[in-house]
């Protein structure tokens, strides 16, 4: 966080409570981010644009004391490991420097969905965690300041601060204040269906942040999906304003195979599906042929998010639970944003 928006969060400054609940929703990208120009900030190469998912939340709560040694993780009940405790640490150390405080902080994180297997889990937890950690030192940020305040966290963090359908901008600043994520139409707007079809709830070995630096520096393939994607940001954008089903899911087909294809080509390859992934891209293709319009995304990991009609998510769900190896199928739609649901 810069010294600006430190100076500007003090201003606004609200009651300490020290305790505070938030949850916030997963997302799915159907104009992908993969690439960062800045490690440290996570200042992605492009923009990307996504949409919010209902169902599939983190819930977060942040207490702060003057008696805490150190800060301490648990993650759905369990203590964390040192290198995500690590994380978190860094990220309170942000807010912590924003409110001029240096009280360490007990953290509870809750995710009713898989962790660390390619559902953007990392989104709603920072997500999550950027409102309640701010409201318990007392701070009160805009929703653009909590978003770049989020994006520090994990990148498509800055996109689950909001609700609906979200594009977050690359910016072009070193210091990355004009990074961040704003809504372009609320849940209400398009209420699409969406199928995610579960191959693996194990963790991924690869996390995102290894893909993404192994696919910048080691893809023969990264300059063409940086040079083609501001086309697939402006068909998915029009594509979400007119409501448009096909323009949206054949763009975000396309952005998703060239976002694996990056990743195959490097070296070492990366490959993040499954053969379950595989036969159920096969499943939605068949779909189309059956006149089910339906179309898959995959986000760095190996479930599969399939758009469709609203009306027809349940026909579409079914569908992916037969493929041999689908584990079993969650039913979203556009969900809301990052809110508040407990403080002391």
């Amino acid at each position: 966080m810069t010294g600006r928006l430190v100076d500007s969060v003090v201003d606004r400054a609200v009651r300490i409570v020290e305790r505070a609940t938030a949850k916030a929703n997963s997302n799915v990208a159907l104009a992908k981010y993969w690439g960062k120009r800045d490690e440290v900030l996570n200042l992605p190469y492009t923009g990307s644009i996504s949409v919010s998912l209902a169902g599939l939340s983190t819930t977060v709560g942040v207490e702060f004391g003057a008696s805490l040694a150190a800060d301490s993780l648990t993650l759905n009940g369990s203590a964390a490991s040192e290198r995500e405790a690590r994380r978190i640490t860094s990220f309170l150390d942000l807010v912590r420097q924003a409110a001029r405080s240096d009280q360490r902080a007990q953290v509870d994180v809750r995710s009713n969905f898989p962790v660390a297997a390619g559902l953007a889990s990392s989104a709603s937890t920072f997500a999550a965690m950027a409102l309640a950690a701010t409201r318990a030192l007392g701070l009160s940020l805009n929703p653009r300041d909590l978003s770049v305040l989020a994006r520090r966290g994990s990148g498509s963090a800055a996109r689950s601060i909001f609700g609906g359908y979200v594009e977050w901008f690359a910016g072009e600043s070193s210091d990355g204040t004009d990074s961040f994520a704003e809504q372009l139409a609320p849940p209400e707007h398009w209420r699409l269906g969406v199928a995610i079809a579960i191959t693996d709830e194990k963790r991924k070995k690869v996390g995102s942040r290894e893909g993404m630096m192994l696919a910048a520096k080691e893809s023969p393939f990264f300059p063409a999906w940086l040079e083609s994607h501001d086309a697939d940001l402006d068909v998915v954008r029009r594509g979400i304003r007119e409501r448009d089903l096909v323009a949206v899911g054949q763009a975000a087909e396309r952005n998703c195979l060239k976002m694996h294809a990056v990743a195959i080509a490097a070296n070492p390859p990366l490959l993040y599906w499954t053969p379950s992934t595989l036969a159920v891209i096969r499943r939605v293709w068949r779909l189309r042929e059956e006149g089910i319009e339906a179309f898959f995304s995959i986000d760095a990991g190996p479930q599969v998010k399939v758009l469709c009609p609203w009306a027809q998510r349940a026909t579409v769900a079914d569908a992916l639970g037969r493929v041999t190896g689908v584990l079993r199928v969650l039913l979203s739609e556009p969900g809301g944003g990052v809110e508040l649901v407990g403080a002391a």
